[in-house]
């Protein structure tokens, strides 16, 4: 199975839920950081790390003397990565997104594969309660602005095979917000957890990620954190919308300051391990009634 934990805006403790469900899953699993941009769930798991490749964009090269400067590819790039300017075609990499529609469109034959490089894909393993888990993550170049291509090259990754016979189960850390990075991370998911806190801008962006993220099918449940800083209007509007608050992590002193330490919130605090498990059951859960009833299941 494959679970993503999501929010509608950053720091509402989206990463901190990620490491305590991943030192305490009780299947064997792979732990995922597809938050690209600033990835930081290496700092709470520690993994051991065995491996980088870079990731490569596809990105057309021309060739000056074969090109007739007949325009085709120019006028099919929506994205504006080539350009006619007096008698020279001008390809902008940063622009391109890797389509390859200007290679099979040109008649010449003047325009040839070349890449530039979005970034790293980063792999190891790390420490949980099962004994060792495997860890991959996607870091961006800094000064690269496209990241889903990244992430989709980190998701190539992930087991072919999935469902209740999987080798392992995946946890995704995803991007925050509903923009198209965090939609790319939790597509294929079978189940979607989505952490708020109890302020009237975590109540704002719930809704919207609960707008963007219901209409893909998935199974999805709440993790309030921070619980007892604010009001119940968060509790409210779930209530409203049927959707079920799997965890409350209580506002605690403790937990702030273990993330201060980058240390696991499930480990440091023993107080709230009982809450973590409880939302691993109600995930996994949820997620096996979705395969039963033959939704929300990938097909990644």
């Amino acid at each position: 199975m494959i679970y993503a934990v999501a929010s509608g805006k950053g720091g509402t403790g989206k990463t901190t839920v990620t490491a305590s469900l991943a030192v305490l899953w009780n299947q064997p699993l792979l732990a995922v950081d597809l938050d690209v941009e600033e990835p930081n769930l290496h700092l709470f798991l520690h993994p051991a790390l065995n491996g980088e490749t870079a990731a490569m964009l596809e990105v057309p090269l021309p060739d000056a003397e074969r090109c007739t400067l007949c325009g085709q590819c120019a006028a099919f790039c929506q994205y504006k990565a080539l350009s006619i300017m007096g008698k020279k075609l001008l390809v902008f990499p940063e622009m391109c997104h890797g389509c390859g529609g200007c290679l099979a469109l040109c008649p010449e034959g003047a325009l040839s594969p070349g890449g530039r490089e979005l970034g790293g894909i980063i792999k190891g393993d790390f420490a949980t309660a099962a004994g060792r888990a495997e860890f991959l993550m996607g870091r961006l170049r800094v000064g690269e602005a496209m990241s889903p291509p990244l992430m989709r090259q980190v998701k190539a990754r992930l087991p072919r095979r999935i469902g209740p016979a999987a080798p392992r189960d995946v946890l995704i850390d995803a991007p925050p917000g509903v923009s198209c990075p965090a939609v790319s991370a939790v597509m294929d998911a079978d189940c979607i957890v989505l952490v708020t806190e109890p302020t009237p801008f975590g109540l704002h962006d719930l809704r919207l990620a609960v707008e963007a993220f219901r209409p893909l099918g998935k199974p999805l449940g709440v993790v309030v954190n921070r619980a007892g800083a604010g009001d119940l209007k968060v509790q409210a509007y779930c209530k409203a919308e049927s959707l079920p608050v799997w965890a409350e992590i209580p506002f605690s002193r403790a937990v702030a300051e273990a993330y201060s330490r980058g240390e696991v919130a499930a480990q440091a605090v023993p107080e709230v391990r009982a809450v973590f498990l409880a939302l691993m059951a109600h995930m996994q859960g949820a997620a096996a009634a979705a395969s039963c009833n033959g939704q929300g299941v990938s097909h990644a």
